[in-house]
């Protein structure tokens, strides 16, 4: 009986070691060199893409991500503004720019957990189409707990994210998201 009940709790206790230190691989682990910057975004160059690891795949299918592959769209996530500082869920932020190259757009916020943000207002994003611009094509999105009048994201305290997604992105955006034109995200205040 001590024998049995020893083999399973071995079983059990093995089982929960390799898929924790799996999931945490292909959450954490490996993905530096895959990654591009540019400003506050970043870009994984291989996600939906055939030279796509099994840990990038992983962390795909765990993020719930669902990528495409990169001529048809490219995902820049966004975890720190403009000045280098980790987004704060107590903070207001001003994204500004112009349209990125892009057949269309948006930019989503969402919390820690790679959900949308449970707000009663239901303004999880903005895109190419809904956006409002000044005369000259620029663009402010608001991205805060409170209510802003238009272009506006809700945020979350506990703490969140932004994904800018360009679907059919340009040439140019294709061969170095490095150097794609795009909006800024920049701290106005925190309460």
């Amino acid at each position: 009986m001590w024998f049995l009940l020893r083999l399973v709790g071995g079983v059990t206790l093995a089982l929960f070691l390799g898929l924790s230190s799996a999931y945490y691989t292909a959450r954490n682990v490996g993905f530096e060199r895959f990654i591009v910057s540019n400003g506050p975004w970043t870009t994984d160059l291989t996600s939906g893409g055939v030279d796509a690891g099994m840990y990038t795949r992983a962390r795909v299918a765990i993020t719930g991500l669902l990528a495409l592959n990169q001529s048809e769209a490219i995902y820049y996530i966004a975890k720190r503004d403009s000045a280098g500082d980790t987004l704060d869920g107590n903070c207001s932020y001003r994204i500004e720019g112009r349209d990125p190259d892009a057949r269309w757009w948006s930019i989503t916020a969402y919390a820690n957990d790679n959900f949308l943000i449970d707000t009663p207002s239901h303004n999880y994003s903005v895109s190419k189409t809904s956006v409002v611009r000044s005369a000259d094509g620029i663009f402010v999105v608001r991205l805060s707990p409170a209510a802003e009048q238009q272009n506006w994201i809700a945020t979350s305290p506990a703490g969140f994210d932004v994904m800018l997604r360009l679907y059919n992105p340009g040439a140019t955006v294709v061969k170095d998201p490095s150097a794609a034109f795009l909006p800024s995200i920049t701290k106005e205040v925190c309460s």
